[in-house]
């Protein structure tokens, strides 16, 4: 007889912990082989930006148009970070779906089922798999764990660069001319640079408030995503 949506599914058997045992290895291994391809991007855009600093800062004549440059390799890892953490968000989800209504539960007094109808809602994740943030959430949260450190830090030094060298800033005029670019004229480079900041700021205070949103709208402390 098909299960009615909703109906509580009755105990499990023997072989049926076990294998939903085996299920959770499965999702904590993905959770965690997915976990170090995050940290494999972040270290990608912490090198490159290493290497953009020491040739910026190389010598007072050095051009601190690396630091410009570097910038694109930042977002293309970023990207591809916030496209690995969709991924990863998936796997930690349903083991943390597993960990809170059933060990949880046995840990504390046995009862293996803490709310109705749990059991559904893992196995229509199981049936039709999907992303639960969308690609800007996912850019947003790397920014605010991150990014936002690595974006820090290319941006003052950006400035650091154009006050320092090749001899300490004298007026504000100078400090916009020395950011020019070939054809480029210092004040569209600066306010290229604002325009990169104020965008990847933008993204992650609205991922920021989504997440406060989603957080509000839950029916319960536990629900997948």
């Amino acid at each position: 007889m098909e299960e009615k949506p909703g109906a509580e599914r009755g105990p499990f058997t023997a072989a049926e912990l076990g294998a939903i045992a085996h299920l959770y290895r499965g999702e904590v291994y993905r959770s965690t082989l997915w976990r170090q391809r995050l940290d494999t991007t972040t270290n990608w855009s912490v090198v490159t930006l290493g290497v953009a600093l020491s040739i910026s800062f190389s010598s007072p004549q050095a051009s601190p148009l690396p630091l410009v440059l570097v910038g694109v390799l930042i977002l293309f890892f970023l990207m591809l970070e916030a496209r690995r953490y969709r991924y990863f968000n998936v796997w930690r989800a349903r083991c943390r779906w597993l960990e809170t209504h059933i060990y949880a539960p046995m840990l504390h007094d046995g009862d293996l089922h803490l709310e109705e109808g749990w059991q559904r809602t893992l196995a229509e994740d199981y049936w039709r798999p999907r992303y639960h943030v969308s690609m800007w959430v996912s850019i947003g949260r790397r920014i605010r764990r991150n990014y936002f450190w690595i974006l820090l830090i290319q941006s003052l030094a950006y400035l650091g660069k154009l006050i320092v060298h090749p001899e300490p800033l004298i007026d504000f005029a100078d400090f916009v001319a020395r950011a020019a670019v070939g054809p480029v004229p210092g004040w569209a480079m600066l306010g290229l640079g604002m325009l990169y900041i104020l965008t990847w700021g933008c993204v992650a205070l609205l991922s920021w408030r989504d997440d406060q949103r989603r957080a509000s709208q839950r029916r319960d402390w536990s629900s997948m995503g």
